[in-house]
């Protein structure tokens, strides 16, 4: 699709043009190639995109208990899919109508909050909208601690800012884990981004000790700079796996006095990714540990894939 522009005289007071003409077109892992007629039909408000995106994807980890579908073992490898064609591609595999068509939850695809956000960037791409993945750390999984999260930022021209949107939670997911925020605005206290999540765990207002996964017991100032990472490849359109691991991604434990330097410059670059638009672009493209390569270490499956296959 041809990109459209948008004028000075929108209130754009947060977002440089460059920024918002960048949001607005797919990038490799957001483009539905031969999908985006499917794509096109969708609703293009936040809350019909929802829906339909939920009506496609299953959250891999509560299938059975919130939704009362077991996942055959050999169905958890369409969480590890890239690309939104792809994405698409086994959605239709499974179900062959139209994309809003609400599907049974053993129809869906089985993803995570990252497959959510993914095709939700996509949707509101297609229908000309500036939208952007952001990595952070929702507070409303599990009280008291900052789940390793995902979710969609999206243009809201009619207050001239962003908001984000949380695509996965649906009436299941707000029931059974008490969601009192509203889903289509999440609070910015309630996902801190990754930039804001290592500035708080900097200076002590948070501990690092309660960022990151609880089931695995994963956690730690060194996971908090994985996700200024994977924030800042996904503000370049790079949108890969959580658990795609490459360049700067620092190993589980502690970080050296060089490497917390080096992650404070990545936070107060995509602190506010809009005001530093054309830096957090030249440091992406500059920096080697930060550019997302040719292929990646899959640290779920444990082996070296291609980003793009």
């Amino acid at each position: 699709m041809n990109a459209p522009t948008f004028s000075r005289s929108d209130n754009l007071q947060r977002a440089p043009q460059g920024a918002l003409d960048f949001y607005v077109r797919h990038s490799p892992f957001s483009d539905p190639g031969r999908h985006a007629s499917l794509l096109a039909a969708l609703p293009s408000d936040p809350a019909g995109i929802a829906r339909a995106i939920q009506s496609l994807v299953i959250y891999e980890h509560v299938a059975q208990p919130f939704y009362g579908c077991p996942l055959p073992d050999a169905r958890r490898g369409e969480s590890h899919i890239r690309p939104v064609e792809k994405l698409i591609d086994a959605i239709l595999a499974l179900d062959d109508r139209p994309l809003d068509a609400a599907r049974p939850p053993e129809k869906r695809l089985v993803g995570i909050c990252r497959h959510f956000t993914l095709l939700a960037v996509a949707a509101f791409r297609q229908h000309g909208m500036p939208a952007r993945a952001r990595v952070g750390f929702g507070a409303y999984f599990n009280p008291g601690k900052y789940e390793d999260h995902w979710v969609c930022e999206y243009w809201r021209a009619d207050r001239g800012g962003w908001a984000l949107l949380d695509t996965q939670f649906d009436e299941v997911f707000t029931r059974n884990l008490a969601i009192r925020h509203d889903p289509l605005d999440v609070p910015r206290d309630q996902f801190l981004i990754a930039a804001d999540a290592w500035r708080k765990c900097r200076s002590g207002a948070l501990d690092p000790g309660a960022f990151g996964i609880e089931f695995s017991k994963l956690r730690g100032l060194w996971f908090v700079a994985g996700n200024l990472v994977g924030d800042l490849a996904a503000l370049n359109g790079a949108e890969v796996l959580p658990w795609d691991v490459w360049g700067a991604k620092p190993k589980p434990g502690e970080l050296s006095g060089d490497q917390l330097a080096y992650f404070d410059e990545l936070a107060e670059l995509t602190a506010d990714p809009d005001a530093n638009f054309d830096r957090v672009r030249r440091r992406y493209e500059s920096d080697a540990g930060l550019r997302l390569p040719a292929r990646v270490s899959n640290a779920l499956l444990q082996r070296e894939e291609a980003v793009v296959a």
